[in-house]
């Protein structure tokens, strides 16, 4: 059975002023399918983010959801169509309760009084129900670890009825153990079904839980690859200017 498709970009580009950002770039995001977008500092994969989540709007190519062309307005236009982006800082108050930010701007409410017991209730649900295991949803967010929060984060999109959640360097600050711990919640977000967009730099990340490579190099597309068409070598090798690393290595071989 074929993946449903939820987004698409169709030779997608950006400019800022004489800067070409973006060029040319086509992607899809499928229901239950995990998609890396790989590339260094200055790739692009900033601009592509802001354009999927409504940040920027994209001046070539097209954009579509649920294979309808759309020009996104803004992230809450992106988050009615079930668009969700959780950023590197992940718009947390560290002195609040894992619970009071897991509803921070969206409370439930009892008449007109913030419905406490609720929240609480709700969100430690919702943690067991991603497998994430929180002492305490009372203490302070910013005693979690970093993988916990981004686990915290990604739990919330996904309650808030998130149907493609775009992470942005989920990764990126973190040791190996608390990254595997990040890695996993992906992969338990894209097996409940949702269409996941991986933003990384590092391919050892990606390949675990791919199951679609993007890669970007000064805002153009150097390639698209399913799992079954690249290895984790491959990956590597291309992400790291394979060409570019043999050729440095020559130069400064010594006589």
């Amino acid at each position: 059975m074929t993946p449903t498709t939820i987004l698409e970009t169709r030779g997608i580009g950006k400019t800022f002023g004489s800067v070409l950002a973006l060029r040319e770039v086509s992607m899809s995001v499928a229901a239950g399918q995990v998609t890396c977008v790989l590339g260094d500092n200055g790739a692009g994969k900033s601009t592509l983010i802001k354009i999927l989540s409504g940040v920027h709007q994209h001046d070539a190519g097209a954009y579509l959801v649920d294979g309808r062309e759309v020009r996104l307005t803004s992230p809450r236009d992106a988050l009615e169509r079930g668009i969700a982006t959780v950023y590197q800082d992940l718009a947390m108050i560290p002195l609040m309760s894992v619970w009071r930010n897991f509803f921070l701007g969206s409370e439930p409410r009892m008449g007109l009084s913030f419905d406490v017991r609720k929240a609480r209730r709700v969100a430690r649900e919702e943690l067991r129900a991603m497998g994430i295991d929180i002492r305490d949803v009372d203490q302070p967010v910013g005693t979690l670890s970093g993988g916990e929060r981004q686990s915290v984060a990604i739990a919330r999109a996904v309650y808030f009825g998130a149907r493609v959640l775009i992470l942005d360097e989920p990764t990126s600050a973190l040791g190996v153990k608390q990254a595997g711990v990040v890695l996993r919640y992906i992969a338990r977000a894209r097996d409940r079904g949702l269409g996941v967009v991986f933003i990384t730099h590092n391919p050892h990340h990606a390949y675990p839980v791919g199951d679609r490579f993007l890669l970007l190099n000064r805002g153009a597309c150097i390639g698209e690859y399913g799992k079954g068409d690249i290895t984790a070598h491959e990956l590597t090798a291309l992400m790291a200017g394979g060409a570019e690393l043999e050729e440095l290595a020559h130069e400064l071989r010594r006589e």
